[in-house]
């Protein structure tokens, strides 16, 4: 069976067998054909090769083995040196690293003490002082994105959410009192995740079924961690529900819509697109557009419709105007978001032509630069 290099992936080629995840997801049925836009979803679940076929008239031809590289946003120079050179970067830089090690003392305290009160107006402070180094929310983005390279545990990831669910309750006109809760939703929503050694959390492999039934517990987990703590109730239900899905196929209680905290509901969108953006050891991070895409794929039943269509419409219309790399290559400006399809933008290509790219199904956005 021949190996077939990224140069010559194409979409069209067909799926020969069912593709899963690590935590046993499947992403890909058999016979399935490939799109641009699958392609990077295979890199995303750090899928390294898959069985293909190249699609003919009559269905069928040669099988060939494709290698899925890991597509990175940051692998571009110019766009990482560009926010690490801003004279401000350093000063954020320094803020960042001292609130993970405030949150994971923290955390250490809760497990050891889970009835002491613990000081969240601190921390609210530190968070207020790290923004405030940011010009605008694109500016704090940018600037996250380029922190959280070299840090994937949970302490960094428990940041990372209660820093974008803040932004999200920015966008959705909460009242100051309300995006602190938020914020402190997104800081303890992954607690639960310290009760489950190290070992299996980071398996870069295919979790066995015991492992995966583990995971899965961690809400459950966490919220025993916050149970007897004096804090806000919406805290422990954001740490109980942020695996749920307004659909009802989360976990662990696989509730469905109004069943599941509001603030949960902000708290898991804001979680999977960390874990998107993110690079991790294994693989590396999606552009936002990229992002976008696999939770218009994936389903935006899946979650609250009055915060998951606001995040999408907001994230994507802070890159507009932005440079942007294409998958073949050539690089183009984003000049309108297309409202019903917002990772395809309209875009104007170098030479001055305009492309719509919800007419060009097999043109993707891999970077922004």
């Amino acid at each position: 069976m021949k190996a077939l290099p990224i140069k010559d992936l194409r979409p069209g080629m067909v799926v020969t067998e069912p593709i899963y995840t690590n935590s046993g997801q499947r992403i890909l049925d058999a016979d399935s054909v490939l799109t641009g836009e699958s392609i990077y979803r295979l890199s995303f679940y750090n899928i390294s090769s898959v069985k293909v076929k190249k699609a003919d008239e009559n269905g069928s031809g040669e099988q060939y083995t494709a290698m899925i590289p890991n597509p990175s946003r940051v692998s571009n120079p110019s766009y990482s040196q560009k926010v690490k050179a801003q004279p401000e970067f350093m000063k954020y830089q320094i803020e960042y690293i001292k609130l993970i090690n405030s949150i994971r003392e923290v955390f250490d305290t809760i497990i050891r003490h889970p009835e002491a009160p613990i000081d969240t107006s601190h921390f609210l402070k530190d968070f207020s002082s790290l923004i405030s180094i940011c010009r605008n929310t694109v500016d704090l983005l940018d600037k996250l994105h380029n922190m959280r390279l070299d840090d994937d545990s949970v302490y960094t990831h428990c940041l990372n959410v209660a820093l974008i669910s803040r932004v999200i309750g920015k966008w959705l006109r909460f009242t100051s009192e309300e995006r602190d809760v938020l914020t402190l939703c997104g800081l303890f929503h992954d607690i639960g995740k310290t009760s489950i050694p190290d070992e299996i959390l980071n398996k870069p492999d295919k979790y066995t079924d015991e492992e995966f039934t583990l995971i899965k517990q961690h809400p459950l987990f966490g919220y025993k961690i916050l149970k007897k703590l004096p804090i806000d109730k919406r805290i422990k239900k954001a740490a109980l529900h942020h695996h749920e899905r307004y659909d009802g196929t989360g976990y662990p209680q696989g509730l469905q819509g109004a069943d599941i905290d509001d603030y949960a509901g902000i708290i898991a969108i804001a979680d999977v697109y960390d874990a998107t953006t993110s690079a991790r050891s294994y693989r590396s991070p999606l552009c936002p557009f990229q992002a976008i895409a696999m939770f218009e794929n994936d389903g935006l039943q899946k979650y609250s419709p009055q915060y998951i269509l606001t995040f999408l419409d907001r994230i994507a219309s802070t890159y507009q105007n932005n440079r942007v790399l294409l998958n073949n290559g050539q690089s183009a400006t984003v000049v309108m978001i297309n409202p019903n399809h917002l990772a395809k933008p309209m875009i104007q290509m170098d030479d001055g032509s305009v492309i719509d790219m919800q007419t060009n199904s097999d043109l993707e956005i891999v970077k922004i630069i």
